[in-house]
């Protein structure tokens, strides 16, 4: 082997100690910056996208938030109604955001219901967002039949769809929506065959189980209750695990003897993935603070909600356990959209 030169020889320690050290020098530069952005944040506006149609339960949600995050933070907290897709727009666009803490997700259990369904999804629901927290949930579906229905309870309801398997219909605003999830788990809980037919939202759905051109359907227990106290509907269950105070006579699926049955809507909070857990401790604990304030309360009451607040490492395993359950019913319903 040559032997290096004097000069090389005597170089070569001081060189080997450079390259070990500048991967080290950057990554802690790289470290420092990230702290020092987390130690400052926020020090601009904030940008909530909500994925779905101004005046819906997530917008109404957000804008009564708003103005308390925004006290909290001291940054204007802005809502920006990103439509399309049925919300896999707005959710795409925010997945592709820097982790900056500066543009946060705001949706519904469609966020992770409606993936599995849908072949043209450019996301992961589960690794490519921070979970910041579940900040709401309501108390389930109402399962409506028209006021001239035959069946005036769910046990009469069952009974006839087993008579005449495919005779029956129930209405649903899209595949992974709150209104066809519940109705495909209680198809399987009850062994029965009723024809799905697709809306294009919830309004023209509504408007058909009113008329009676569909038999049954899953809709959100504030939008059933203006119906049923109209003598126009008629509510058979509630698809949470507790009966809502609305309609306190209304039974739950688990009083009508589906054990478990617990199909709720819930509103959460994402941020792109790998946001410092500085910054979504920081936003989590002021959602909390802003939802057990009196006013804000009063909002979820009106609106049949109830305020959560959850941990962002259980809402992490929440969301995680939520869109393995809606992996589990597409493959049961939709096979062929999982290939």
């Amino acid at each position: 082997m040559r032997e290096l030169h004097p000069v090389v020889r005597a170089l070569l320690p001081m060189f080997v100690a450079t390259l070990l050290v500048a991967p080290l020098h950057a990554q802690t530069t790289t470290t420092a910056s990230s702290t020092a952005a987390a130690e400052s944040y926020p020090n601009k506006p904030i940008r909530v996208i909500v994925p779905s149609p101004p005046g819906g339960p997530p917008d109404l949600i957000m804008r009564a938030l708003a103005p308390k995050l925004s006290q909290s933070l001291g940054q204007p907290v802005i809502i920006e109604n990103r439509l399309g897709a049925g919300g896999m727009v707005g959710t795409a666009y925010v997945a592709k955001l820097p982790p900056d803490g500066y543009t946060w997700l705001f949706t519904t259990a469609s966020h992770v219901n409606i993936p599995p369904f849908n072949e043209n999804v450019t996301y992961d629901a589960v690794r490519d967002f921070t979970h910041v927290t579940l900040v709401a949930q309501n108390f389930g579906q109402a399962l409506v039949v028209p006021a001239g229905s035959t069946s005036k309870t769910f046990g009469e309801l069952i009974a006839q769809a087993k008579k005449k398997p495919g005779s029956l219909t129930y209405g649903h605003a899209g595949l992974g929506t709150a209104s066809h999830i519940p109705a495909e788990v209680m198809k399987t809980m009850t062994g029965t065959d009723i024809l799905p037919v697709p809306y294009k939202g919830v309004a023209e759905a509504t408007n058909d189980v009113l008329a009676g051109r569909i038999d049954l359907f899953f809709v959100g227990t504030q939008i059933a209750l203006q119906y049923v106290q109209a003598e126009k509907l008629h509510a058979l269950a509630i698809t949470g695990a507790k009966r809502w105070k609305g309609m306190p006579e209304v039974p739950t699926l688990q009083e009508l003897g589906l054990d478990g049955f617990n199909v709720v809507n819930w509103f959460g909070l994402w941020m792109p993935a790998g946001v410092p857990p500085s910054i979504v401790n920081r936003v989590q604990a002021d959602i909390v603070q802003a939802i057990g304030q009196p006013d804000v309360m009063q909002q979820f009451d009106t609106l049949g909600l109830e305020g959560v607040g959850m941990k962002p490492d259980a809402f992490a395993k929440y969301v995680a356990k939520e869109a393995a359950a809606a992996q589990d019913i597409a493959r049961k319903v939709t096979p062929e959209t999982l290939k």
